[in-house]
């Protein structure tokens, strides 16, 4: 693996279920990926999905020791097949959003004084103030969601400063809960990290600053000003401004690797690390969102929809908006289902024997519109709609409630279900796609794919590149490069500017479309029992 004149570029994606790396070179080529899957590679932390599920179904969290342990094997196999680490210039990163990393006092320390000789897990086993770090997928936190809203003036107030409702995911809300429940825990915190600034910090050997974009997702920054909100810092625990940290725009440079890089991995001295974001917010730099009207599905463990608005409008209801990762003059808007891929592929497993051709033949044996069957398949807490506690539900054409549909109805019926979601929440956001580009794991099934492109009635495009989070993460290290060589924001249409283009998969069937747009009525109502009366 060689660059060529310009260096290579390196994207880290710390996600729920893995750690990968994308490698660019300067024509932003990908020449190397690589991951590790928590579960299989690491055992003994004895995950299941990268998370552990607490006894209440409501509190999730995975282990922070795990992800240094997979940074250690990610890179242990990256050097032993010959990966060229002294011609990479600059590494970014994406992590799962909303996951909070709590660093004990003495942490900083411990970061600068690594040595090239020892592992990063055999150094960083004290790392940690508090072991298992809350992530997305908690919802335990509604006591302070409440707590969040009612200090601040309601719902609608906390979406107009921070950009999204109080969410019980949001690290905010966590670190509240934390701060009432372990005041020990929190007191012996000397920072609380994203679980994206965490990894930005374990290569630079000492803390970083939070991303503006991924700190949109935690309820206390000011949307408008990229900082912290005072008056949502005051609600949520003392002294919590100093443990946070600083505040940066995603293109900045915070850092170069430590020296561990450069004596155990070959690492050059001047590597930059730039500004570590979210999950979804790389994605959206993975894939290049610019214009109005593109907008992403992302179908991984989490489904979510976005897109770039310039004139955002905040919901009390539902959606977020966030800083945007490449652009400091527009905002990212996005909606997130938490029944997502895990959910399907359960439905796969138990249907289709864990197969992908045995799913599309069963779902090829179904009409689209399902015979007017729907319904609503909620395994874990879900986000949008607000649905706390976990059900299945299944109606017939009528909206009678039924106890089970044939095995070929309830594969269509999740898919379709899924898919008429995004389409009502997303357009209640200004989320209205003139075409959609598909990534994740399920992007890859192209019946999936075609519901998709019915239920919106607009082409679908895929990247040749799967892993958006990285590959985004890898763009934006050579975005945050630029910036720095240049002394000024250099606009990210510009650094991709010869990036491959999406190919185009499929075109909707018109007809099929407005036999949704017909169903979408009934869906509403329908989701309505189920929530209470709130969409």
């Amino acid at each position: 693996m060689k660059s060529n004149k310009g260096g290579l570029f390196l994207g880290i994606d710390l996600s729920t279920q893995g750690l990968k790396a994308t490698i660019i070179d300067s024509g932003l080529n990908v020449v190397c990926e690589k991951a590790v899957n928590f579960d299989a590679d690491l055992p003994e932390f004895k995950t299941k999905g990268g998370v552990h599920v607490h006894k209440d179904g409501l509190t999730v969290t995975s282990p922070a020791l795990m992800w240094v342990a997979a940074m250690d094997l990610l890179l242990d196999r990256m050097k032993g097949e010959g990966c060229s680490f002294n011609e990479i210039v600059a590494i970014s990163g994406s992590g799962q959003q909303h996951g909070s990393v709590w660093l004990a006092n003495g942490a900083r320390k411990m970061l600068a004084g690594l040595d090239g000789r020892k592992s990063l897990r055999e150094q960083l086993s004290d790392l940690f103030s508090i072991g298992d770090s809350p992530i997305w997928m908690d919802a335990s936190t509604t006591q302070q969601c409440k707590e969040r809203e009612k200090a601040l003036g309601g719902a609608q107030t906390v979406a107009d400063l921070t950009g999204s409702r109080a969410y019980e995911r949001f690290t905010g809300n966590q670190i509240a809960k934390i701060w009432q429940k372990n005041k020990a825990g929190y007191e012996s915190t000397e920072r609380v990290a994203l679980v994206s600034s965490f990894a930005a910090s374990l290569l630079v050997g000492g803390y970083v600053p939070i991303d503006a974009s991924d700190g949109s997702g935690m309820n206390l920054m000011d949307l408008k000003t990229k900082k912290w909100s005072k008056a949502a810092l005051d609600c949520t625990a003392p002294g919590l401004g100093e443990k946070l940290g600083d505040i940066a725009l995603s293109h900045s440079v915070v850092g170069r690797v430590h020296k561990f890089y450069c004596d155990r991995y070959g690492f050059g001295r001047d590597c930059q690390v730039v500004a570590f974001s979210g999950d979804n917010p790389n994605s959206l730099a993975g894939l290049r969102l610019g214009a109005a009207g593109d907008i992403a599905i992302s179908l991984g463990t989490s489904y979510t929809m976005f897109g770039v608005l310039s004139k955002p409008a905040p919901s009390a209801h539902e959606g977020h908006i966030f800083a945007n990762p490449v652009d400091p003059a527009t905002y990212m808007a996005m909606v997130v289902w938490q029944n997502g891929a895990l959910t399907l592929e359960r439905m796969r497993d138990k249907y289709a024997g864990g197969s992908w051709a045995k799913f599309q033949e069963m779902m090829g044996k179904t009409r689209a519109g399902n015979e007017g069957n729907i319904g609503f398949y909620i395994e874990t807490p879900e986000i949008t709609p607000p649905i706390l506690k976990p059900c299945v539900r299944r109606f017939d054409i009528k909206g009678g409630d039924v106890a089970g549909f044939p095995p070929e109805t309830d594969l269509r019926a999740v898919v379709e279900s899924q898919m008429i979601s995004m389409r009502v929440h997303g357009c209640n956001i200004g989320l209205e796609p003139e075409r959609i580009l598909a990534t994740g794991g399920v992007s890859q099934n192209k019946t999936v794919l075609k519901v998709i492109c019915d239920v919106f009635g607009v082409p679908v495009y895929v990247a040749k590149q799967a892993n958006s989070a990285s590959l985004g993460a890898a763009y934006r290290a050579k975005h945050g490069w630029e910036c720095g060589n240049a002394g000024k924001f250099v606009p990210y249409a510009v650094t991709l500017a010869g990036a491959p283009p999406f190919t185009k998969v499929m075109d909707p069937d018109l007809e099929i479309n407005r036999m949704y747009s017909d169903m979408i009525m009934r869906y509403r109502e329908l989701e309505k029992k189920l929530t209470g009366g709130k969409e």
